[in-house]
């Protein structure tokens, strides 16, 4: 008896003991996932709060560029011509922009002119912002509130203004979200000053005040970045559920609240270990064993997860075939570097050295893709292997390279640093039994000397290295201010490519798009091309900015038209598909102008394929409508180019049935290590399907890439495997050979 309930006391202080272990385990637990999920909840109000203080700055550093300008001086400060600012202001900044509201003020805040969605109306500013208006003006005028550190003071008529160490008037800037209307909204402040003949600032300059609404573009694009589907702003406070940031004005009052669902690590880490739990308290005689397995366990799942997060953080900032850090980490080194300099919390100055591989192509076309892989990954590992520790070295894409160096010494030491680089590359690379002697050209920039800006110093660099390829090659050069092309370039260009479209010196290559099983040729895309007398090969991605800011894009646009149109209107049957610019369909006489254009070459439209990007589905106006479905009647295809990289809704692929989608070449060219790219890829064939719409597959550089695309379900693609772009009479002469049935090489 005595025996049995001495036993019984054992076995209820047992119960007891084992109770309280695991409720104290629980708690402690509970505890820990409390403060993972709050942890996390912070990190992310971080990222958020970090996130809009960048946007607000980006939307103001944008409109610097159109503000900063010699004849906004002319024509809007010291001249009131109306045509001028409707254009070049109102009309620019909401298509460029995306600006709902925009005024031009005279310096004491009065607004002159005002556009709402690019369109004038009366200038008078709305009483919601008023108030907020003047406060940022005043916070304009104060010591710092400058695109720039002010080194030098202007003297005018009515005070000073603050200008760089050339003499160069800064612009004075301000910002804050706003609420306008019920919707959250950037409203910013900047002034007007000149970009050359400084002598037109006289007295206090005009400012523009913008007003952008946050959902139309920052929203979207955060929700996109940060990857919070379900951001969205409120005007109420939020429940504990959801995590959120408040918006409050320059008076401290509150906007409202972006919020999200937070993403807590918590629930994952009870789920993976509640069985374990359980068990522990089931079976005493495994309560120390089951400890054990819990701690393990818990740990185990807390490094996986840290694991997880580290890989896809570094994923997002390497580049998958060197493992070199990629452009986005290499321009947040660059703007830390940059910025530690200028504050003085670092000595030197920072060098960026732009280099590519000369002849590049070469060894592709002659040797294989297979090759020109091995040969950047050799590139990359002697280059990683040979330079200082404290060198940071990044891969940009294909054959680009840029390395970030601290140094003093100016010149000499932007000498040190090209002559070492040309020395790494003077040995040969032996890939597959093959020697190949091959150089590198490099730019070199630093800063905060030459510029305190990353991608003005980044710009220089590779401006450097285009100067070092003019000269033959297997070179550096250091960029000198002779170089600089933020104006001068651009202004000789735009006069350049003037003369060249009147001049009918531009060209138009022609890459096959051909079926996926066969590599039959299906069609081909019209490519522009302008081959300068002195500059060489000018890449569209450097003169088509300039044709747009130029006003050009519209005659070079009809000049492609009109070239394509008469050049393929006796070629054996084939679709040949065109470019469409935004600003060409937005023209009110386009509808005209291609319609003349197609009577004068005789083409027949039902041969031709025009191409859109996303971004003009995003004006939902009937006019875009309209445009599409009039060039639909006319017989002409219609293909949404770029799929993918986007504003992609469903929304107008119902409004519009396009005859096929385009889908972007950087979903092709990560889907052989890309599980989720490959999945996309698929989704997008599945819906262009649906819709009853054909799917082309840009960019197939590899046998790999084909199969996986073809699996997918694209009919046609293009890409080098196939065949590059060609000159006009290749392309011809390919379209007579397939109509004589000859068995066409394909370029791969």
């Amino acid at each position: 008896m005595a025996e049995g309930l001495r036993t019984g006391w054992v076995a209820l202080a047992t119960f007891v003991a084992l109770l309280s272990l695991t409720l104290a385990l629980i708690a402690a637990f509970n505890h820990s996932t409390s403060v993972a999920d709050e942890l996390a909840r912070e990190d992310e109000r971080g990222l958020a709060n970090q996130y809009l203080d960048r946007a607000m700055r980006d939307f103001v550093a944008t409109q610097k560029v159109q503000l900063t300008w010699d004849d906004a001086m002319n024509n809007a400060v010291l001249g009131d011509n109306v045509a001028w600012s409707n254009y070049y202001l109102g009309a620019f900044f909401w298509t460029n922009f995306g600006t709902d509201r925009l005024y031009l003020l005279r310096p004491d805040g009065r607004p002159v002119h005002a556009w709402a969605e690019g369109k004038p109306v009366a200038p008078r500013l709305d009483p919601l912002i008023e108030a907020d208006v003047d406060a940022l003006l005043a916070k304009a005028h104060l010591p710092g509130a400058t695109f720039g550190k002010a080194e030098r003071t202007l003297r005018l008529a009515d005070g000073t203004w603050p200008a760089d160490a050339a003499g160069r008037p800064l612009t004075r800037w301000a910002a804050q979200p706003v609420l306008y209307h019920g919707r959250p909204a950037f409203l910013a402040v900047a002034s007007v000053v000149p970009d050359r003949n400084y002598g037109l600032l006289q007295r206090e300059p005009a400012f523009v005040a913008s007003l952008r609404f946050m959902e139309n573009s920052t929203l979207p694009q955060m929700r996109q970045d940060l990857l919070l589907p379900e951001l969205r702003f409120t005007p109420n406070a939020p429940g504990a559920s959801l995590n959120a940031i408040a918006l409050d004005e320059a008076d401290g009052e509150r906007i409202g609240w972006i919020t999200w669902r937070a993403k807590t690590p918590g629930p994952t880490i009870v789920r993976r270990t509640a069985p374990l739990l359980a068990t522990y308290i089931l079976f005493f005689l495994g309560v120390v064993l089951g400890g054990a397995i819990i701690v393990r366990r818990m740990r185990r799942a807390a490094r996986e997860l840290l694991a997880s997060e580290a890989q896809a953080q570094h994923n997002a900032l390497h580049d998958a075939m060197s493992g070199l850090p990629n452009r986005v980490h290499y321009m947040q080194r660059l703007r830390a570097e940059l910025s530690a300099c200028i504050e003085g919390r670092a000595q030197g100055d920072v060098f960026v050295a732009y280099l590519d591989i000369d002849s590049f192509k070469v060894v592709n076309d002659t040797l294989g893709h297979h090759v020109g892989d091995e040969l950047v990954r050799q590139v990359a590992l002697r280059l990683r292997r040979a330079l200082p520790d404290g060198d940071f070295l990044s891969r940009f894409g294909g054959d680009e390279f840029v390395l970030m160096r601290r140094a003093t010494g100016g010149r000499q030491a932007a000498d040190q640093l090209g002559r070492e680089i040309m020395d790494l590359m003077r040995e040969p690379f032996v890939i597959s039994g093959n020697a190949l002697d091959v150089t590198c050209s490099c730019g070199i920039s630093w800063g905060p000397e030459q510029s305190e800006d990353p991608g003005e110093l980044l710009r220089r660099a590779d401006i450097a290295l285009y100067r070092a390829k003019q000269r033959g090659r297997a070179r550096y050069r250091r960029f000198t201010r002779d170089m600089d092309a933020s104006v001068k370039l651009r202004r000789e260009m735009e006069t350049e490519l003037r003369r060249a479209i009147a001049r009918d010196e531009l060209s138009v290559a022609f890459q096959p798009i051909v079926a996926v099983e066969n590599g039959e040729i299906q069609g081909f895309e019209a490519l522009l091309r302008w081959t300068h007398p002195e500059r060489g090969e000018i890449r569209p991605g450097l003169f088509v900015p300039i044709a747009e800011q130029g006003g050009l894009m519209i005659p070079l646009g009809n000049w492609m038209l009109r070239h394509v149109f008469r050049e393929c209107r006796t070629w054996p049957a084939c679709d040949v598909s065109v470019n469409l610019s935004p600003l060409q369909i937005m023209a009110a006489d386009f509808l005209p102008t291609i319609a003349g254009i197609v009577a004068e070459t005789g083409v027949d439209p039902r041969r031709i394929v025009l191409e859109v990007t996303e971004g003009i589905m995003l004006d939902r106006s009937e006019h875009v409508l309209g445009v599409l479905r009039e060039l639909n009647r006319m017989g002409f295809r219609i293909a949404l180019d770029d799929f993918g990289i986007g504003y992609s809704s469903l929304s107008y692929l119902r409004s519009f049935q396009f005859d096929r989608i385009k889908i972007d070449r950087s979903f092709v060219q990560n889907i052989e290590g890309d599980m989720d790219a490959h999945s996309i890829l698929c989704a997008i064939v599945s819906l262009g399907h649906t819709l009853r719409m054909k799917v082309v597959a840009e960019g197939v550089e590899t046998e790999v890439q084909r199969r996986l695309v073809q699996a997918a379900g694209c009919e046609l693609v293009q890409g080098h495997l196939f065949w590059k772009a060609l000159p006009v009479s290749e392309a011809r002469s390919l379209l007579w050979r397939r109509e004589r049935g000859e068995n066409l090489r394909l370029a791969g």
